[in-house]
């Protein structure tokens, strides 16, 4: 069963696409990787959504990072926002993520961070499969 789904809205994100995707490889937890614009690939990003069984998402979007906001529209599973850099040094991506309106949240971490998404991912999976958390506490110690 997959565990996360990373989507990405543009193939231009794949550097922090793959970012996300060694460390859930490094972990060993189960992902789906998508590269579905909320804007290009609306009806195709909204049913798969629909239809996901996965715990949590992981959106990687830049400019108007509409994309983790999307998708948080859409289900009650935790969505973590990467922003990118792509215009004004990744802060207008940042500041949409982080702006989501009251009921509808979405976690942030830093621009360009894919590494940071995947492993608040762990966390979070953590709470259900304890044997990350024990491969959690190993890699913060570097023994992973």
């Amino acid at each position: 069963m997959v565990d996360v789904v990373v989507i990405c809205g543009s193939k231009s994100d794949q550097h922090v696409l793959d970012d996300v995707c060694q460390i859930l490889k490094d972990f060993q937890v189960d992902y789906d990787a998508k590269i579905l614009s909320a804007h290009r690939n609306r009806k195709e990003l909204e049913d798969y959504i629909m239809s996901s069984k996965a715990d949590l998402f992981i959106a990687i979007a830049g400019l108007s990072a509409h994309l983790p906001g999307f998708i948080a529209s859409m289900t009650t599973k935790p969505v973590i926002g990467v922003p990118v850099s792509v215009k004004l040094g990744g802060l207008d991506a940042l500041l949409s993520i982080v702006q989501m309106p009251s009921k509808v949240p979405v976690a942030c971490v830093g621009i360009d961070n894919g590494k940071n998404a995947a492993l608040l991912a762990i966390e979070i999976l953590s709470i259900k499969y304890h044997e990350l958390k024990e491969r959690l506490s190993k890699y913060r110690s570097g023994n992973l």
